[in-house]
């Protein structure tokens, strides 16, 4: 089993964002699930905070979604197309905030919604297409839904 980044078959924008960020060593868990998700075989994982779990499932996710990447700025080029849904608006700032250091050399979009506050801005950045959504709960999924474009 591999434990260096540098030895995983991650698609080059991707390798380069890690490298940037200074990851050389894989944790356990992203040691033992980056390779399995890669070839697309589902994990169910469990590990203690700051263990890598954000990087353990997104990297796959991101390396599996740049088939579709593209430079379009049309919104239907960018549907939905994960759906990552975290316990708390805390916890979905923080995972959106590395997917998008993750994915800064692609053309994949993200976005975290959050229930309770002004819906016209995460309206219109949803209208303009992100692969990648992040609410933060089931209940805040099922009060945005009916009010998204797609």
């Amino acid at each position: 089993m591999t434990t260096s980044f540098s030895n995983l078959s991650l698609a080059e924008p991707l390798a380069r964002a890690v490298a940037e960020m200074g990851y050389e060593s894989m944790t356990p868990i992203q040691a033992q699930a980056i390779p399995v998700v890669l070839t697309g075989q589902d994990v169910m994982g469990a590990a203690q905070t700051g263990t890598g779990k954000t990087a353990a499932f997104s990297l796959p996710l991101l390396h599996r979604l740049l088939k579709h990447e593209n430079s379009s700025t049309s919104p239907a080029r960018h549907p939905v197309r994960a759906l990552v849904l975290l316990p708390t608006r805390e916890l979905a700032d923080q995972v959106a905030e590395q997917i998008k250091l993750y994915a800064k050399y692609t053309q994949l979009r993200s976005t975290v919604v959050f229930g309770g506050m002004d819906m016209k801005p995460q309206t219109a950045e949803l209208k303009r297409g992100v692969e990648v959504l992040l609410p933060p709960r089931v209940g805040c999924w099922t009060t945005l839904k009916p009010r998204m474009p797609f």
